[in-house]
């Protein structure tokens, strides 16, 4: 297994707040466009697509209450782990330290073509909810993805 860490992020909402929004894999389709979701079925635990004629899904393996979701592939073509980490800042009650771990059974070509991708992918995702948690459209995102969406401004 390759291992991949995402860089941390504070995230401005408790944990518990940030930690609810992963916890349902039915939350994802409210983000996702219109266009998008035929071909998208999720579940309390599951979700999964079928995108250009590759199926991929995952299934929640263990919640731990306000600190941690782990997800494991459900139909993949490969083995893989992600670990959504949900701690307390120490500085801020009403902050989290948002950080991703993966672990994926890639072979050595995958590897060569992925491995970056995946990186920078998690640390664009983890800048992603910094953004929106300081009142910042992440770049490239379509403000007309989210509408109505006050995620961000509860607290």
């Amino acid at each position: 297994m390759t291992g991949y860490n995402s860089r941390h992020g504070m995230v401005k909402v408790p944990p518990y707040q940030l930690y609810m929004a992963f916890a349902d894999m039915r939350n994802f389709l409210q983000y996702l466009p219109e266009d998008k979701r035929q071909g998208v079925q999720a579940d309390y635990d599951t979700i999964s697509a079928s995108v250009q004629n590759f199926d991929i899904g995952v299934k929640v393996f263990e919640r731990v209450p306000y600190s941690r979701i782990s997800v494991v592939d459900n139909g993949a073509p490969f083995a893989f782990k992600v670990d959504l980490h949900f701690d307390p800042c120490s500085n801020d009650p009403n902050a989290t330290d948002f950080h991703i771990a993966v672990e994926a059974d890639l072979n050595f070509m995958m590897k060569m073509m992925l491995g970056s991708k995946i990186q920078s992918g998690l640390d664009k995702i983890v800048q992603s909810f910094e953004d929106l948690s300081n009142g910042r459209m992440p770049e490239g995102v379509d403000p007309s993805q989210f509408p109505g969406s006050d995620f961000f401004t509860k607290r």
